[in-house]
């Protein structure tokens, strides 16, 4: 029998999002792109899989359908608050691809309000201090878990 995989909030997460197109659909939602066909032209995705996308995100409250014109119903998908939230996510993975797959030519630059290019961050909401791997702890919950692995019996 196979064992089951550590329960993880990172694969609960991927099971929604983690897919290319759902990926690249959230960036297009978040630089405005709400309409399908645009979506479809920006992502390069098959139009059947990008459907597929759109109802999941849609379904899992990532993403809300609304009605743009009534005559022909048309509609335009856009962030709910959930969906926003995966906003520093898009921007950390384009950082990760700027530093290590396009140093020499970023295809989009990314200005903060303070007129610098964004180079982002995770920092702890308590002190401020930058969240990085020499600074973290992991406590596993998850009955039967350890860091390591499963308990062994």
């Amino acid at each position: 029998m196979k064992a089951a995989p550590r329960p993880c909030s990172i694969a609960d997460t991927l099971a929604l999002v983690g897919e290319k197109y759902s990926l690249l659909v959230l960036r297009e939602i978040s630089l405005g792109v709400r309409r399908f066909d645009r979506i479809a032209r920006n992502t390069g995705a098959p139009r059947d899989i990008l459907t597929a996308r759109l109802k999941r995100l849609v379904e899992a409250g990532i993403l809300e359908k609304v009605a743009y014109s009534e005559r022909p119903k048309r509609y335009e998908y856009r962030a709910t608050p959930a969906g926003e939230e995966l906003g520093p996510v898009l921007v950390t993975l384009m950082a990760w691809g700027d530093r290590h797959l396009n140093a020499d030519a970023r295809p989009v630059v990314l200005e903060h309000s303070c007129g610098a290019a964004l180079t982002p961050r995770v920092v702890c909401a308590s002190c401020g201090g930058e969240a990085d791997r020499t600074n973290l702890k992991h406590h596993v919950h998850a009955p039967g878990w350890t860091t390591s692995g499963p308990v062994e019996v």
